[in-house]
């Protein structure tokens, strides 16, 4: 009954290795190490490798007795992807394709896909609900909805059952303050913040203060890390009871503009926010949060944590850990 977590070194699937883990699910990581941790996973164990080895994931399948992944290992930046698309179709697509079969030919046939909201492009309406139509904007978003689409066939050809989780916006970290995020390797939001505030990178620059919104800003749906990941827990669940091959959103249902975030920010750590302001960015929405009803129904799953809990947990791991995981006093708690 082993879950075998693909790129579970890395930010989101270090926090659910460790969900997993605190619900008593054995668990084994597979990671490059290329973008994570080995100290993220605390004392599970972890095998070092590439998910386009098929004889590597026979092995583990038979060692460990695994029987679902949870696949995070991806690359993730749309801009990156835009400059060398090569680089996500390969990894993302093709690397996924690569995994998913040998899983079958192994005997797995149960699968939590990490995709993203990047699926749907620029949405013509919000909330976002799982029926907008798909139009991704950067080879990333499509490297991952391609994906979604060898699942589907892979389900009507082989019974190869799956959960593909559309993420909006990752953040925070463990609210123990026991792992976080790698800021060295994110340009997202929070972050950004974090390291402007702590004087390890230039002042943060808003792009866009004209956005027909409250307060001027760009409004987007963070959701945090340790909900992500209890989702997850979720979504496998839905598998073992026989649940069909879905795609479902991950949000929080509310939209947090760039100003309440560096706001937020403010409160929790009482240190003010170094900032500067510029125009809108091309291609940036106004406004993207989830309709997350479907979450709700079909996993039974809801977000515990808001805005606040978002900061003051990303607050408290930057602040604690300036270098990352290369500072990290990481406790063996499970």
């Amino acid at each position: 009954m082993t879950v075998l977590v693909t790129g579970g070194a890395g930010y989101i699937g270090s926090h659910t290795v460790r969900a997993l883990r605190a619900a008593g699910r054995p668990v084994v990581v597979l990671d490059s190490l290329e973008l994570g941790h080995a100290a993220a996973v605390i004392d599970a164990p972890i095998v070092v490798g590439l998910i386009t080895d098929s004889a590597l994931i026979a092995k583990i399948v038979a060692e460990y007795g695994v029987t679902a992944c949870i696949h995070f290992a991806a690359y993730k930046s749309s801009a990156e992807s835009m400059t060398e698309p090569e680089k996500y179709f390969r990894n993302n697509t093709a690397g996924s394709f690569e995994l998913i079969d040998a899983l079958r030919v192994n005997g797995v046939n149960q699968f939590v896909f990490s995709s993203t909201a990047a699926t749907y492009g620029t949405p013509d309406m919000v909330p976002v609900s799982e029926s907008n139509p798909t139009g991704p904007e950067s080879p990333y978003g499509l490297s991952k909805l391609m994906v979604e689409q060898i699942l589907g066939w892979f389900s009507q050809s082989h019974n190869f059952r799956s959960v593909s989780l559309r993420y909006f916006n990752a953040a925070g970290a463990a609210m123990d303050g026991e792992i976080g995020e790698d800021w060295t390797v994110t340009l997202n939001l929070v972050p950004v913040v974090m390291k402007s505030m702590l004087e390890r990178r230039p002042p943060l620059e808003v792009f866009g203060t004209d956005y027909p919104t409250p307060d001027g800003t760009a409004i987007r749906d963070y959701i945090h890390v340790d909900d992500l990941a209890e989702a997850h827990v979720k979504a496998l669940e839905y598998l073992e009871a026989n649940g069909e091959t879905t795609v479902i959103n991950l949000g929080t249902g509310t939209g947090s503009s760039v100003q309440e975030v560096i706001d937020m920010a403010e409160k929790v750590s009482g240190v003010r926010v170094p900032r500067s302001y510029s125009p809108r960015r091309a291609g940036d929405p106004v406004s993207v949060y989830a309709d997350n009803t479907k979450a709700r129904q079909v996993l039974g799953w809801h977000p515990q944590f808001g805005l606040e809990e978002i900061m003051e947990s990303a607050w408290r791991w930057h602040s604690q850990h300036l270098d990352g995981f290369a500072d990290a006093q990481v406790h063996h708690r499970l």
